[in-house]
C-alpha cells in the first residue's frame, strides 16, 4: 500500500513536470497555426481588424443614445447587423446588408398588419390567427428556399424574412408600442449594414473578381508547369519498357507537344493575368498542332505490327493522351481570346511601349522641354 502511494505521488509529479512542457508545445502549435492562417492571406488579419473596428464604432455609437432617436436596448440588432453582415469580400456585404434590411422592412411591415389583425379577433382569436399566420408564411418562405435561383441571391433575406416576421406576429406589445420597436429596430438594422458596406468598401476592400481572375490565371499556370515538367518526366519513364524502334520515332515528337502546350498555355495565362490581348496568335498552339499531326501520322503507319502489345501500350496511351491535350490547350486559347475580345483587353503590345521622361528645367534652361523615349 505504501509502495502504491508512492508511485502515485511519482506520477503526479512526472506529470506536474511535464505540464508545463506540453502546455509550451501546444502554444507554439497554435501560434504557427495562427501565423500559417495570416501568411497564406494576409487579406485575413485586416477583416478581422475591420469586423472589431466595427463593433467599436457600434459601441460608440451607443453611448450617444440621446441624439441617435434612443435606441434603447434595440442598439443590439447594430451589433448582430455587423457581426452577420461584415463578411469578407465586398460583394457577400453588400448582398448580405441589402438583404437583410429589405427583409426586415418587409417582414416587419407584413408582421405589423398580421398582428393588428390578430388583435381586432379578440383575445382568443388573436392566439389562432398569429399561429395560422405564423404557419402559413414561414412554411410558404421555407418552401421558397428551395428554389436555386432564389437560395442563390435571397437565400439569407429569406431567412430574416421568417425570423423578423416571427418576432413581430408574435409579440405581445400593443399595435403602438410595437410600431415604434420596430420603427427602432430596422433603424439600428440600417445603420449596421450601412456601417459595415462602409467600411468593407474603405478599407482595404476585397473584390471576388479580382481573386478569380488571379486564380484562373494561375490554375492555367499550373497546367503549363505539369505539361513542361511532370509529364515530360513521366513520358521518359514510359518510354524505358517500349520497344527502341517505337521510342525512337514518337518521343522527340511527344516531347515537342508537352513543351509547346506548356509555352501555349504560359502565353495564354499571362494574357488572362496582365488583362491583355494579342494582335497575332498564340504561335506555340500552332508548333503543338503541327507536332499532333506528326505523331498522328507516325501512328498510322502502324510502327509496332511485330512489337509485344504488352510493351507498347503504354507509349500507345500516352501518344493517344497527348492528342487529346492539344485539342484542349486550343479550346483555352480560344477561350481566352474570346474573354479578351469581349471584355475589350489592352493590346499585349501596348504594355511594352516606350516610356516616355519629361526632365524638370531649371532657372537656368531657356525654356524648352526635351522629351526622352526608353525603349524596353
Amino acid at each position: 500500500m505504501a509502495l502504491s502511494s508512492a508511485e502515485h505521488m511519482t506520477g503526479c509529479t512526472h506529470a506536474s513536470l511535464t505540464l508545463p512542457g506540453k502546455s509550451w508545445a501546444k502554444l507554439v502549435k497554435v501560434k504557427s497555426i495562427v501565423k500559417k492562417i495570416g501568411q497564406d492571406d494576409p487579406r485575413r488579419v485586416i477583416h478581422s481588424f475591420k469586423v472589431g473596428f466595427a463593433l467599436v464604432l457600434i459601441s460608440i455609437l451607443q453611448h450617444f443614445r440621446p441624439s441617435f432617436y434612443g435606441f434603447g436596448d434595440n442598439i443590439i440588432w447594430a451589433v448582430l447587423t455587423v457581426v452577420l453582415v461584415l463578411e469578407f469580400s465586398v460583394g457577400a456585404t453588400l448582398g448580405k446588408g441589402l438583404n437583410r434590411m429589405l427583409a426586415t422592412a418587409l417582414a416587419g411591415a407584413l408582421g405589423l398588419v398580421t398582428h393588428r389583425l390578430a388583435t381586432l379577433s379578440g383575445k382568443k382569436g388573436k392566439l389562432v390567427l398569429s399561429s395560422i399566420f405564423v404557419f402559413v408564411i414561414a412554411e410558404t418562405v421555407t418552401f421558397m428556399r428551395f428554389s436555386p435561383w432564389l437560395k442563390a441571391r435571397y437565400d439569407y433575406g429569406l431567412l430574416i424574412f421568417i425570423l423578423t416576421f416571427c418576432l413581430v406576429s408574435l409579440d405581445y406589445n400593443t399595435d403602438s408600442e410595437l410600431l415604434e420597436i420596430a420603427q427602432e429596430r430596422l433603424l439600428t438594422i440600417i445603420i449596421g449594414s450601412c456601417l459595415s458596406i462602409v467600411i468593407c468598401i474603405c478599407i482595404c476592400p476585397v473584390w471576388v473578381g479580382k481573386d478569380l481572375h488571379n486564380q484562373i490565371a494561375a490554375n492555367i499556370q499550373k497546367v503549363a508547369d505539369f505539361l513542361e515538367g511532370r509529364l515530360f518526366g513521366k513520358m521518359g519513364t514510359v518510354s524505358w519498357p517500349t520497344p527502341y524502334e517505337l521510342r525512337s520515332r514518337i518521343q522527340e515528337t511527344c516531347t515537342n507537344i508537352s513543351l509547346e502546350s506548356g509555352k501555349a498555355l504560359k502565353e495564354a495565362s499571362l494574357l488572362v493575368k496582365n488583362m491583355a490581348k494579342s494582335s497575332t496568335p498564340n504561335f506555340y498552339v500552332t508548333n503543338a498542332k503541327n507536332a499532333a499531326e506528326s505523331l498522328k501520322s507516325v501512328l498510322r503507319t502502324n510502327p509496332w505490327e511485330e512489337a509485344n502489345h504488352l510493351e507498347i501500350i503504354p507509349a500507345a496511351t500516352v501518344a493517344s493522351l497527348l492528342i487529346d491535350v492539344v485539342i484542349c490547350i486550343e479550346n483555352i486559347c480560344e477561350a481566352v481570346e474570346e474573354l479578351a475580345s469581349l471584355a475589350n483587353f489592352v493590346p499585349y503590345e501596348l504594355l511594352h511601349r516606350g516610356t516616355t521622361v519629361q526632365p524638370i528645367c531649371d532657372e537656368h534652361d531657356d525654356g524648352s522641354v526635351h522629351v526622352i523615349t526608353v525603349n524596353e
